[in-house]
């Protein structure tokens, strides 16, 4: 590695730490003064604030940003080198363009490895602990779903729950049903089904028990029964995002569970993967556009550089937005969702590149 390669790879993630740090501080200043007040009523200790909350924000606040942040940092280093004159200095001592872009794309590998990393594993660690701090603090995550609820918790097997409050883990007008060979076989219904902590068992009231096999029809019914289903709680009810609790690898878990069950809830899921996946590879994309752009020196300086390159990261935020709500609401696949900004922003990239001054 050459003198001038770790010249730019020090330049490049030494702007970038610099530049990450000086808005996390921003961000924490105007976070705490919009939640003091929840703080305040509901008596967070400073402990937990500072640690549980702040902390482990952090994490997630980088990678929130990361591709933005590539972007700028770049922009803000190369466009200083271009207006000292440096990168006509590097190309005129007989350093190709293309020889240049190698330490760029060192770093952001480096870059992308590292959210990599963080959003698939460190993350969601530091997230319990965030979301445990929220849901004591700010507000519950719980989220009760709309009327008519439907399951499949197996091959022919369904469930039906007309409504469930999951403070006290109570739903109302459950059934349960069976079958084989698109015959019903067995239906369980009741008019209410609870959680029994002391148990960990369901407990239905007023239920009624009918089967049907080759004798005929047989109709059981009774007061009140504990019993087993391979329904969890959770199945009842919506926790906000928690998909932020989840590794790269119980997030494919809970797709592959919510496909069984026939739940359409596994596309925010599953968008959630892929973006884990795309994120990194848009630090890479973002970088090389950044480059292209900035390596011309120009009348206007940096603050033209700036200005075009924010543009383009901001209208790449609000493209992958647009496609998460039509692969959510519509029929775009997640994955496409994932990738089309990356696709459409490669493709700028290369064009960028080819008009770049060599």
């Amino acid at each position: 590695m050459r003198i001038i390669d770790k010249y730019i790879i020090k330049k490049f993630l030494g702007t970038f730490i610099y530049a990450i740090s000086l808005l996390i501080l921003i961000v924490v200043v105007f976070d705490v003064s919009e939640n003091l007040d929840s703080f305040i009523k509901n008596e967070a200790p400073l402990k937990a604030i500072i640690i549980d909350n702040y902390l482990n924000f952090i994490p997630y606040f980088i990678n929130l940003f990361i591709y933005l942040f590539t972007f700028i940092s770049v922009i803000l280093f190369t466009s200083k080198l271009a207006g000292d004159t440096e990168i006509v200095a590097i190309l005129s001592s007989g350093i190709s363009f293309r020889r240049l872009l190698l330490p760029y794309l060192i770093a952001s590998i480096i870059l992308a490895v590292f959210s990599f990393y963080l959003g698939n594993f460190l993350i969601p660690k530091t997230n319990h602990t965030r979301r445990v701090f929220k849901n004591t603090y700010m507000g519950k995550l719980a989220k009760d779903n709309d009327r008519n609820i439907h399951l499949q918790i197996s091959p022919g097997t369904f469930v039906y729950v007309e409504t469930y409050n999951s403070e006290h883990q109570v739903g109302y007008k459950f059934s349960l049903e069976k079958f084989q060979e698109q015959q019903l076989v067995y239906k369980l219904m009741a008019d209410r089904i609870s959680w029994d902590t002391s148990i960990n068992k369901w407990k239905l009231k007023n239920f009624y028990i009918r089967t049907i096999d080759s004798s005929g029809q047989h109709l059981f019914k009774g007061v009140e029964m504990d019993t087993v289903l391979a329904i969890k709680k959770t199945d009842l009810y919506t926790i906000k995002e928690e998909f932020e609790e989840m590794n790269l690898y119980e997030l494919n878990d809970f797709i592959t569970s919510e496909k069984s069950k026939g739940s359409i809830a596994y596309k925010k899921y599953e968008i959630e993967k892929h973006k884990r996946i795309a994120g990194p590879a848009a630090v890479i994309i973002l970088t090389f556009i950044g480059v292209a752009l900035s390596s011309r020196k120009v009348r206007g300086g940096i603050g033209m550089h700036l200005g075009a390159g924010l543009g383009l990261t901001f209208s790449y935020i609000l493209l992958l937005q647009m496609t998460t709500v039509f692969s959510v609401s519509g029929s775009l696949s997640p994955l496409m969702a994932a990738w089309l900004p990356n696709i459409l922003y490669s493709l700028i990239g290369l064009y960028l590149l080819k008009k770049a001054p060599k």
